[in-house]
């Protein structure tokens, strides 16, 4: 399903503007997508353990604020920042587990933490990236654009580390049957605790890239994506129910959201239409994945 809703927003893309589908194109389209690709993985890491995380956007946000602020003036005390970033996202983890209080509530407080604090920082939109981010953000890789190459990259790393690996077992374990987990001799809490911890890690990723391909960040800059990587991680095929997840469907889902938008401004769609529109893309999607899981039954 994530194939089919990719090649159907893609096929009327290259009809409407054939030069999409040169490499200029492509990297174009695509480029905006891989920083929402990093924030649907860290959402489909929280989902996969039967959390919900309703914080990732403003996470995001702020450490994107942090990538302009802090980062131009020290390389040491913001990459420093964003460490301690990962850091607050592992205690997050912790908290919600050893106080058994619902992902969904203590996250949705915690965004508007990360909001303060990228207020704080950046009071109004601006800010300046470093040199290196901006050349990161910018560089062009022989015949196949960057971002499909960073999708494919990271969709295989995350696909391999979580799907063919041991401990990968054991942490969607967790979502699936965490007693039986404990009872085989795994430590829910630490387990609980690395997979928040890699989901800040993708979302400093996120935020990071998203600084450098905009060249300027702001406290609201990824708000949106809370709400488009959980749309991201259920059409590309994961469930609410935890453990049962696809990191390459993933990826595809957040590239298909993204081409949503781009589709959506094609055809001349005011863009505060385009919000709705691709709530009903959604929906039809997965209508149609709902549909199909009922024929394979």
């Amino acid at each position: 399903m994530p194939v089919i809703a990719l090649a159907i927003l893609l096929i009327p893309i290259f009809y409407l503007q054939p030069r999409a589908m040169s490499y200029f194109g492509l990297n174009l389209l695509l480029n905006l997508a891989i920083p929402l690709a990093f924030a649907t993985l860290a959402q489909m890491l929280i989902i996969m353990v039967n959390d919900i995380d309703l914080s990732i956007g403003t996470f995001v946000s702020l450490v994107a604020c942090i990538s302009v602020r802090i980062l131009p003036i020290s390389t040491f005390l913001g990459f420093g920042a964003l460490l301690m970033c990962i850091i607050l996202y592992g205690l997050m983890g912790a908290l919600i587990h050893i106080r058994s209080l619902p992902s969904i509530v203590v996250t949705l407080g915690m965004s508007y933490v990360w909001l303060g604090f990228s207020i704080l920082l950046l009071p109004r939109p601006g800010g300046k990236v470093p040199d290196w981010l901006l050349a990161t953000a910018n560089f062009r890789t022989p015949f196949i654009p960057l971002p499909i190459i960073i999708a494919t990259v990271i969709g295989l790393i995350v696909y391999f580390g979580l799907m063919r690996s041991a401990y990968g077992a054991v942490l969607r374990g967790i979502g699936g049957n965490a007693k039986a987990v404990a009872r085989a001799g795994w430590s829910i809490l630490k387990a609980k605790i690395i997979t928040y911890l890699l989901a800040g890690l993708f979302g400093v990723l996120s935020g990071i890239l998203l600084s450098g391909i905009t060249t300027s960040a702001d406290a609201n800059i990824a708000g949106r994506y809370t709400l488009l990587s959980i749309a991201g991680v259920i059409l590309g095929g994961g469930d609410f129910v935890g453990g049962r997840i696809s990191p390459i469907g993933a990826v595809l889902g957040a590239i298909t959201m993204t081409l949503a938008g781009s589709f959506l401004s094609f055809v001349k769609i005011s863009t505060d239409w385009q919000i709705g529109a691709q709530g009903i893309i959604l929906i039809i999607v997965l209508s149609g994945r709902l549909v199909t899981a009922q024929k394979a039954i």
